[in-house]
């Protein structure tokens, strides 16, 4: 038998090891923080998923990355860090501290790595994370398109033969009403579909007008489909079904709406994959015929 000396595995003196472990940390407890607090589901994939991607594209280029910083970049580092760990102790609800900590810890591991010189190197790993991790709730304060989502899902239902009419936000069956109020007018929704399509940009570069196109049919399919969702509670609100309302409204069916946001845009940019991968085998098949 082999003896293996302890002194021969050295994962601690490696660097990149460090601050992997303490990346890998500080997601553990955005994650735990987010599920304390009942995030919903879709939040926490979406910011998983930029996550993944910024580990990504610095595993690919960690050969060269310079690790040289300054006692002043590393105790600001430090602080950035800890202030995320002692701030997570004392949160009772989903606010933007929440949401901008994964950015605020990548931020803090930068500077401990590379300095405040050396932050260039992370810029698209750090907008990256930033516009995965942008507070919704002040994105929606700013950006209301409750009024237009009243008016996709009023037509939805006049167009299926349903009595409504509309007054402002408002969409009225002789039998319920319902209230398209910020929180239900789909902006989440488009900006979590918004933020995959950047994802996918990033990590599958294509064409210029597709770079325009991608964008663009994420926020179409989620804005049409939270407006069927609205124009589906509306009718349950009019048949006087008040547990229908509450589970497709903040129950798992939000949820499931959101999920199938995710299909319709997976598998539009499955065909741009797809289309572009036939575009370079034809490319590469001309200079031989």
């Amino acid at each position: 038998m082999k003896e293996t000396s302890l002194a021969s595995i050295k994962p601690l003196e490696n660097t990149q090891f460090w601050f992997l472990a303490i990346a890998a940390g500080l997601i553990a407890v955005h994650v735990s923080v987010y599920l304390k607090l009942n995030g919903t589901l879709n939040q926490v994939t979406i910011s998983l998923l930029g996550l993944a991607a910024v580990f990504t594209l610095l595993s690919e280029k960690r050969h060269t990355l310079k690790l040289e910083s300054d006692i002043f970049s590393s105790l600001l580092g430090i602080s950035l860090i800890a202030f995320v760990l002692v701030r997570s102790l004392y949160i009772n609800a989903v606010d933007s501290f929440v949401e901008l900590a994964p950015f605020i810890g990548l931020l803090g591991l930068a500077l401990i790595a590379s300095g405040i010189k050396g932050l260039r190197q992370y810029w698209l790993e750090l907008l990256l994370i930033f516009a995965f991790n942008a507070p919704i709730g002040f994105i929606g304060q700013r950006f209301d398109i409750s009024i237009f989502t009243a008016l996709f899902s009023n037509a939805l239902l006049s167009y299926l033969g349903f009595p409504v009419v509309r007054e402002g936000v408002n969409i009225i069956m002789p039998t319920g009403a319902v209230e398209v109020y910020p929180g239900c007018s789909g902006m989440e929704t488009i900006t979590q579909l918004f933020r995959l399509a950047i994802l996918f940009l990033i990590m599958f570069p294509t064409s210029v007008g597709k770079r325009f196109l991608v964008p663009l049919v994420a926020v179409v399919i989620a804005f049409v489909v939270n407006g069927i969702r609205v124009a589906l509670m509306a009718i349950l609100v009019a048949k006087s079904n008040p547990e229908a309302f509450d589970y497709w409204h903040t129950g798992t069916g939000s949820q499931i709406f959101f999920l199938i946001c995710s299909l319709l845009f997976g598998g539009f940019c499955y065909l741009i994959s797809k289309n572009d991968s036939d575009d370079r085998s034809e490319s590469m098949e001309l200079p031989g015929s």
